[in-house]
């Protein structure tokens, strides 16, 4: 798996918009999903890998749970892929793992936690259909029919009932880029979509790593950090927009009015160039 870091804010835009050129269309648009990661030593763990334990035997119970108890006007859907959108969106742990088409946004993620400001940040960039190639026949013709790149929850839930029947298509590890319900704004503003392994005890970058080309991770040292935050916040790209109401102007004026703090020692020397 391709590792890059990146020194200045040029760079990163390169870097970022990197074979974004699609000759089909003879359009600038890119095939990949991006994460921000405000630690570069960071791996892709879901919600549910981070509570340790036998998180995968919980899994079915967590969401038989949450369905039970969840008010039935959030849902627009009843399938498991509704369920699960809905659940990972209001922060149950999920096996899903959150994206965006937006490299800007993710950037965002990367750096709004101002307490990592002395700690490399990463954008994981990873090309959905490139990872579809890979996908188990029936998926990919699934996907070929609809004429679609990224799967929706209504196209999942045409042919899969159960986590089970989507674990049990095939012997070998899968991943799968969906797009939820457009629930609220958040989701909307975000330009968001999830992933999922067929496997839930899988790490995504350990596939990543068995399958080399599809993904590469975008290091963000920390003495560039201040520049990307200031940057992305006069293209409105804060949390105001990415998550509408209160909360998000809370966050988002608590963040902007917050005093620069200084580099550690060890990072002084390296310039944004």
């Amino acid at each position: 798996m391709l590792e890059i870091t990146v020194n200045t804010w040029n760079e990163l835009q390169e870097e970022l918009y990197r074979d974004s050129w699609n000759q089909d269309l003879g359009r600038f648009r890119s095939r990949c999903a991006f994460r921000g990661l405000s630690d570069a030593g960071y791996r892709l763990e879901t919600t549910l890998m981070r509570m340790g334990g036998s998180f995968a035997a919980l899994e079915h119970h967590i969401l038989r749970n949450f369905k039970k108890y969840a008010h039935r006007d959030l849902m627009t859907g009843d399938s498991v892929w509704h369920w699960l959108s809905v659940a990972q969106h209001f922060g149950l742990p999920t096996r899903l793992l959150d994206w965006t088409y937006s490299p800007f946004c993710a950037l965002h993620f990367a750096t709004s936690n101002l307490e990592k400001y002395d700690t490399d940040g990463a954008v994981w960039a990873v090309n959905y259909v490139s990872t579809h190639k890979l996908l188990p026949e029936s998926l990919r013709e699934q996907l070929e029919r609809e004429g679609a790149n990224v799967f929706t929850v209504e196209m999942l839930s045409g042919s899969l009932k159960t986590l089970k029947q989507f674990d049990d298509l095939s012997q070998k590890d899968f991943t799968v880029f969906v797009e939820p319900p457009s629930i609220d704004d958040r989701i909307v503003n975000q330009f968001a979509f999830f992933s999922l392994m067929s496997d839930p005890e899988t790490v995504l970058d350990s596939w990543l790593d068995a399958h080399s080309g599809i993904g590469r991770k975008i290091v963000i040292p920390a003495s560039l950090k201040w520049e990307i935050r200031d940057k992305l916040d006069q293209a409105n790209i804060t949390e105001r927009v990415l998550f509408p109401g209160l909360d998000g102007l809370s966050k988002w004026l608590k963040r902007h009015y917050s005093p620069r703090q200084p580099l550690r020692p060890d990072f002084a020397d390296h310039g944004q160039g």
